[in-house]
């Protein structure tokens, strides 16, 4: 079979939406199937992939594409890539990575072009019920070939956060948190008190760091930066809880799937599509600060986490 996979970003870009759109057309060219990916975003170093790659693509180039497919897979509604559709019949899945904005100009024409695909997929549950409730539910993949437990690295380290560093992740609501912990543990008599790893960056570093000193957590907290591939993968090796707090907009949660696959127990906030990510494999909290967490016997517990 021939499919056409559309992906508004891809390699090299950075995000949830492309490294989906990379697993799955590995995963259709291990099948069997001829794929090609049709996206905007454009390539300075070369790349190798087992699948062709269309990047930028003219008009013309569309309609040959189009012409091409024995079906066309759109990785998120992305209009602009598969408009041509309209002028050959050929089955279409449309999956469903985000939610419609309200506030967005253009839902009704998405909703509109909904409504002619053959078959629609919600990466979540919560994304089904406030989209498309016919919609059937497809958890998002990962990269299992990186992500896996690896046996020399020795897992020491408490508490890690995996994200960008902006305000909805709410990596501020991991560190107050962290501070009630240490608060109580000290006030117990702890002695071998947890630390806090926060992977990523983003615009609200310096916000992030400035709090961490004014709790005076920086003994226990570290920030490395962003991380990826192999590398990101020994580090979540050597943590036992994954924190994922975000405030709002998760539709699904990878780097929840990501962190279970090295071996981390998640801890995640009940913000939108996340719960379908963890399962019964983690714990869900309500969103937002918690309460002073419980410590009986001197030891911390994660029952309000």
């Amino acid at each position: 079979m021939k499919i056409l996979l559309l992906s508004h970003c891809f390699f090299p870009d950075i995000g949830g939406i492309e490294v989906n759109s990379e697993i799955y057309a590995r995963a259709f060219t291990q099948a069997g199937h001829q794929v090609r990916v049709l996206t905007w975003s454009t390539l300075t170093t070369e790349a190798y992939f087992p699948f062709e790659v269309v990047r930028n693509p003219s008009k013309k180039e569309l309609f040959r594409q189009h012409a091409w497919a024995d079906v066309v897979f759109e990785n998120n509604p992305c209009l602009r890539l598969a408009w041509p559709a309209l002028f050959f019949n050929r089955p279409s899945v449309v999956s469903l990575n985000t939610e419609l904005d309200p506030a967005d100009g253009a839902t009704w024409v998405k909703q509109a072009w909904l409504k002619r695909a053959t078959s629609v997929i919600s990466v979540s549950e919560a994304v089904r019920r406030k989209c498309w409730p016919a919609a059937a539910v497809i958890g998002n993949p990962y990269r299992a070939r990186e992500f896996r437990l690896i046996p020399s690295v020795v897992r020491t380290n408490n508490f890690v956060f995996l994200g960008r560093l902006v305000s909805q992740k709410g990596t501020a609501v991991a560190v107050q948190a962290f501070g009630q912990v240490l608060t109580r543990l000290r006030a117990h008599g702890g002695q071998h008190l947890p630390t806090l790893t926060i992977i990523g960056d983003g615009p609200e570093r310096l916000s992030l760091e400035g709090l961490v000193a004014s709790l005076n957590l920086s003994a226990h907290v570290q920030f490395t930066g962003f991380l990826e591939g192999s590398a990101l993968a020994r580090e979540l090796n050597r943590y036992r809880y994954l924190l994922v707090p975000s405030l709002f907009g998760e539709a699904f949660g990878n780097v929840v799937l990501e962190g279970m696959a090295c071996g981390c127990l998640p801890l995640v906030s009940d913000s939108d599509g996340l719960p379908d990510a963890v399962g019964k494999a983690g714990l869900i909290f309500p969103r937002g600060m918690p309460r002073p967490w419980p410590i009986p016997c001197g030891r911390f517990c994660m029952t309000q986490f």
